[in-house]
């Protein structure tokens, strides 16, 4: 103790007084001493005074190197770039081009039977090719994502999206129903390498206090799309069945116009996009290799998902109420002109109203989700409105008033379009540290699956009772089971354990990838954010 002392009672007068003074007397009995000009005897005198200690001060010495080592480590460890705004903006863009191309058929089932001389069966087929050609290719998608990074997904998302554009505009014929369909279908393969980024984009580029809202932003995209799908193709593509080649100059522009977006937004995602930044933006992608390791089995990812009893129960219930949702928006058209004839211009803006309320509710969620961390909560809440706005919805359709519907469809579609970013970072939560693009993949592969066996079911029912009710109940029964579902999910959030556990004042940011990963296994924070099942 005297040592320390005097080691500090040096420090202090050295930096009171002119180097070259004579040092007080300490009380300890010491002669005066010299100081010399040198910076390094300051060093010398330090390490004499730690030489008295029992160690020789060496303990203390590596202590406090180990620690200034941490802290310094700590503080460049994690960082926020600019440059992550731009990235969520090129991909929300060319997401929503390829939601746009989707939609544009659904929402004029009418005028392209007519134009193509098909039944409406042939032209939802032109939807529902994007559920179908999602299923067997989201797993080589998302084995793509984990092995070769965001970059090159993206590169091929965009890249198939502008090529199925371009063919599009090959198909204006009466007779080329064929060849529009291959091109929706080059359009679906796109889709696959779309809908299981904004996880992954917003976890490697957002910080743990904005990486739900990002989430929400790119989802948001995707949204837009389908809002833009169902307003301007009406406007752009109106029935005039009476003159073929009008509408056939008219689905030119709209093929065309689009072509040349997704042509723009590809040069665009070859500029910017990249696999991550620098440097991590959060501790949970700190503790995470950069790739994937050399054992790393993409197999036995989709295996340890599968054994989560809570991400199965959250599989089933997002697939059920995504599932929905693609089919009221393939169906909408012919659920519209069921109760309501020649109102094809409507048909688009209530959809268009049902997917804008959506996109509110989108944001609004992940805002919720950044401030309050209540993933499961939140969930269970907006899939038990969705049922409420679906049933609201189902029983006020044949009121002959197009205005309550405008009104239900914006209550329906604020519920259960907002619920998509939702059900993805609640999986992302409970599935850490697998990847975000395995766990969204395998949600977006059950909703399609629901999707396409939905609106199958809903759009014969509909046609054969030329009434919209009997589909929609069917929709209505099946959410109810999705709610039950959600409720009994058991929500432990890891990914933001590992955050506040890291950074939190309890804990010290290691050095290192290997003690990160070895300290989050040995010692979780000793507060641990978690939410109850029912």
């Amino acid at each position: 103790m005297v040592a320390a002392e005097l080691v500090q009672e040096h420090l202090s007068s050295d930096a009171a007084s002119p180097p070259d003074r004579i040092s007080k007397v300490e009380e300890g009995g010491l002669e005066p001493s010299l100081r010399s000009d040198d910076a390094g005897d300051e060093e010398e005198v330090a390490d004499e005074g730690d030489a008295m200690l029992p160690d020789g001060g060496k303990e203390a010495t590596m202590k406090k190197d180990e620690q200034s080592r941490e802290e310094e480590v700590s503080r460049a460890k994690t960082k926020l770039y600019w440059q992550r705004f731009v990235v969520l903006a090129v991909f929300s863009l060319y997401s929503m081009v390829n939601a746009f191309q989707w939609i544009q058929y659904g929402i004029l089932a009418n005028v392209f039977t007519q134009f193509y001389r098909v039944d409406n069966n042939k032209v939802d087929w032109l939807s529902i090719v994007y559920m179908v050609a999602y299923v067997p290719l989201i797993f080589p998608a998302t084995w793509l994502l984990d092995r070769r990074g965001l970059r090159l997904t993206a590169l091929l998302g965009a890249g198939l999206n502008c090529a199925g554009a371009w063919l599009k505009c090959a198909s204006v014929g009466r007779d080329l129903y064929a060849v529009t369909m291959v091109a929706q279908v080059v359009c679906s393969v796109a889709q696959v390498f779309i809908l299981g980024l904004p996880s992954r984009v917003a976890s490697v580029w957002f910080g743990p206090g904005e990486v739900s809202t990002a989430c929400a932003t790119a989802v948001l995209g995707n949204q837009l799309g389908v809002a833009i799908g169902f307003l301007l193709p009406p406007v752009l593509v109106p029935n005039t069945s009476e003159d073929v080649e009008l509408t056939a100059h008219n689905i030119s522009v709209m093929f065309y116009g689009t072509a040349a977006v997704s042509t723009a937004l590809f040069i665009l995602t070859i500029i910017v996009m990249k696999d991550r930044p620098p440097l991590p933006p959060s501790q949970a992608q700190a503790v995470l290799p950069e790739g994937p390791p050399e054992d790393y089995s993409y197999r036995q990812s989709i295996i340890n998902l599968m054994k989560n009893k809570a991400f199965v129960l959250l599989l089933i219930s997002y697939g059920i109420t995504t599932g929905c949702f693609y089919s009221v928006s393939t169906i909408l058209n012919q659920m519209i002109m069921t109760c309501y004839e020649n109102e094809e211009l409507n048909a688009g803006r209530i959809g268009l109203t049902l997917v804008v309320a959506g996109m509110v509710g989108s944001i609004l969620c992940g805002l919720w989700l950044d401030h309050t961390k209540t993933y499961k909560m939140t969930t269970l809440l907006v899939n038990c409105l969705t049922l409420v706005s679906m049933v609201i919805f189902t029983f006020t359709l044949n009121l002959n008033n197009i205005y309550v519907v405008f009104f239900t469809g914006g209550l329906l579609g604020f519920f259960m379009t907002g619920y998509l970013p939702v059900g993805f970072e609640f999986a992302v939560e409970i599935t850490y540290p697998e990847s975000e693009g395995t766990s969204s993949g395998l949600l977006n592969t059950s909703a399609q699956i629901f999707g396409i066996i939905f609106t199958l079911i809903q759009g014969r029912l509909t046609t054969d009772y030329a009434d919209a009710l009997p589909g929609n109940i069917f929709l209505c029964v099946w959410i109810f089971l999705g709610v039950v579902l959600t409720a009994f999910i058991k929500s432990e959030l890891k990914r933001h354990n590992v955050n506040i556990g890291v950074t939190g004042k309890d804990q010290e940011a290691p050095p290192t990838e290997s003690l990160a990963e070895e300290k989050v296994k040995l010692e979780p924070p000793v507060s641990c954010a978690r939410e109850t099942s029912l």
